[in-house]
């Protein structure tokens, strides 16, 4: 990367031409259109990416929630000088919008006031509408969730249909995908050396970067490097095992990092280059400590439901080994774990300390899955065919030092007027008993009276295309918790994320799942039912009806026969119980999972 004279991190990334005036900034490099609202933590993809680009010498601004019909809003900051990017926000925003059943949701945890409705629908494809209205000529490059995972051909839930990559439909310029920070320095040091910066002259630049997707004919294919065929759209329209197939392919060039995937479509070639350098911990720390005010932008009156879960909570690492077929992570973040620094955290955690409202409690020390903190892959992954470090059992070349991430909760409340620390974020059941000692010491010290960890289901078929470990090795995690909060002396509730509706799920196996929950007098208030996520394994084995080798499952495909399922395990309405007081041993276990939350992400 090419060195830029430094920028002095403001306050708050601009959000108006008066911020702008105030920074001495006559314009902006780079223009972010986020559909969050703006809160300046590193958890918000639009705010990490901007404070990255200032701190590698690019003026940066945010446009938050803009109106979608018109450009009047994008506008507002003047034309950027080199690029704009657009994110739909930390969600897909069809799942933001829609539960699991297709209804419309009443609230957003992004959004000031947690108001529904501050974003449009597949917001991606309409602020990118928005900026080129705004400006003319300017290239458009998508990121974020929703455009990383809907880069190729890929089923969607909401309308029960193939659609084609987001970036044709869009009309942009490119997608970044993944964790983008060094592709996006990339991207903005090659659009500032172009002489020729028009869309057209900028096309065979892009594709010759890693971790973008570009629209345009195979001579803008690197010559020098290998390719691989993803099934065409039009393959997919025909026959939906070429989705399983492409989203094979794409799982493979994620964890291995070599080839230019390549995707007919309409008669276009929509190039996938290989995944970006990933930041390691030295590049993890240096973002984690530029000053974040980890608050939302002080223009707002009302408050953001999703600081309220984030303020108080340390990311320690990203990426999930787990591959788990239903989950976005591994395909968007990769399988590869880059862990902070344990000095880095501590100083995090010291910035927490002194940020106003602070209450003498960290909330969370996490990750995608909180124990998988310097997990690292012994092995060579260019010769990895596993889809899972994990399933069907723990990779021999796979470590993960349990005692590690203790020492570093250990070191966390020793910090100075820290008084309570917790992992809410989901436990790895089968990497939490490789090592017994650390799991007891997690459950003594650690879990703030629930433990968040993700059996999922107890049938074994439908937990092998899940890519879960088998139920068994949940009845040991809860033998030895219960062992263990007994000891401490502590009253403690082991919360399972489960889930209705999974391809090859039938209602027997639900029965069974309600059967050995009424044995041990359980009741969860809420049980999140299977959503086919865009890009992700399980979405392709639910619009195939077949099983990952092409073998034909049950699938509960229709809102009825999902209803059927769900309600198996909850009421028939749909809605959960209401409490009755507080819970003693023996009372109904009550499981929350909320995809607003930082954790939501990992559906």
């Amino acid at each position: 990367m090419n060195e830029r004279p430094p920028l002095t991190q403001p306050p708050v990334l601009p959000m108006s031409r008066r911020e702008m005036d105030r920074l001495g900034w006559d314009e902006l490099d780079v223009l972010l259109v986020t559909g969050d609202g703006y809160v300046d933590h590193p958890t918000f993809g639009a705010p990490l990416l901007g404070r990255w680009l200032v701190h590698h010498g690019f003026r940066t601004g945010i446009c938050a929630q803009p109106r979608w019909d018109r450009p009047d809003d994008v506008a507002r900051m003047g034309r950027p000088r080199l690029f704009a990017g657009v994110t739909a926000g930390s969600l897909d925003s069809m799942l933001a919008h829609y539960t699991a059943f297709r209804k419309k949701r009443s609230d957003d945890a992004y959004t000031p006031g947690g108001k529904a409705g501050s974003r449009p629908n597949r917001a991606s494809i309409a602020y990118t509408n928005a900026v080129q209205r705004a400006f003319p000529g300017l290239p458009v490059v998508l990121g974020g969730i929703e455009a990383s995972l809907r880069r190729v051909s890929h089923y969607d839930f909401w309308s029960d249909s193939v659609r084609r990559s987001v970036l044709l439909d869009a009309k942009g310029t490119a997608i970044l995908y993944g964790m983008a920070e060094n592709s996006i320095i990339g991207l903005a040091e090659a659009v500032e050396a172009a002489d020729d910066r028009s869309v057209k002259a900028l096309r065979p630049v892009l594709a010759s970067l890693p971790g973008l997707v570009v629209a345009g004919n195979r001579a803008d294919v690197p010559e020098d490097m290998p390719v691989m065929e993803l099934p065409s759209h039009e393959a997919i329209l025909a026959d939906p095992q070429a989705l399983i197939r492409a989203t094979a392919l794409l799982e493979r060039q994620v964890h291995q990092n070599r080839e230019v995937a390549v995707q007919e479509s309409g008669g276009r070639a929509v190039i996938v280059t290989p995944p970006g350098p990933l930041l390691g911990t030295k590049g993890l720390d240096e973002l984690a400590e530029l000053p974040f005010s980890r608050q939302p932008h002080p223009s707002y009156a009302e408050r953001i439901p999703a600081t309220d879960m984030i303020r108080t909570s340390v990311t320690t690492h990203r990426g999930c080994s787990g591959g788990c077929s239903f989950c976005t992570l591994a395909l968007h973040q990769g399988r590869e774990i880059r862990s902070r620094s344990r000095q880095s955290v501590l100083r995090e955690v010291a910035a927490i300390t002194r940020v106003d409202g602070w209450n003498g409690s960290i909330s969370d020390v996490g990750g995608p899955s909180a124990n998988m903190w310097r997990a690292r892959c012994t092995g060579d992954p260019s010769r990895c065919k596993r889809a899972s470090c994990l399933t069907p059992a723990v990779c021999r070349d796979y470590r993960a030092e349990q005692k590690d991430f203790v020492e570093l909760l250990r070191g966390v409340a020793d910090v100075p007027t820290v008084k309570h620390v917790r992992v809410a974020s989901g436990w790895r059941i089968d990497l939490a008993l490789t090592d017994m000692e650390a799991l007891a010491c997690l459950v003594r010290e650690f879990v703030g009276g629930q433990a968040k960890v993700a059996p999922e289901h107890m049938a074994d078929h439908v937990l092998k295309g899940m890519r879960k470990p088998g139920f068994a090795a949940f009845e040991r995690f809860l033998e030895l918790f219960d062992r263990e909060s007994e000891k401490a002396g502590k009253k403690q509730y082991v919360i399972p994320y489960l889930m209705s509706g999974f391809p090859g799920c039938t209602d027997d196996d639900m029965r069974a799942l309600g059967n050995w929950l009424r044995e041990r007098g359980w009741k969860p208030e809420q049980v999140q039912c299977f959503i086919p996520l865009p890009g992700t394994a399980a979405a392709a084995m639910f619009h195939a009806g077949t099983d990952l080798k092409g073998n034909p499952i049950h699938v509960a495909k229709s809102d009825a026969q999902r209803l059927r399922q769900h309600a198996i395990l909850m009421p028939a309405t749909g809605r959960p119980p209401k409490k009755r007081g507080p819970r003693t041993k023996g009372t109904p276990l009550h499981q929350r999972r909320n995809t607003g939350s930082k954790k939501g992400k990992r559906r």
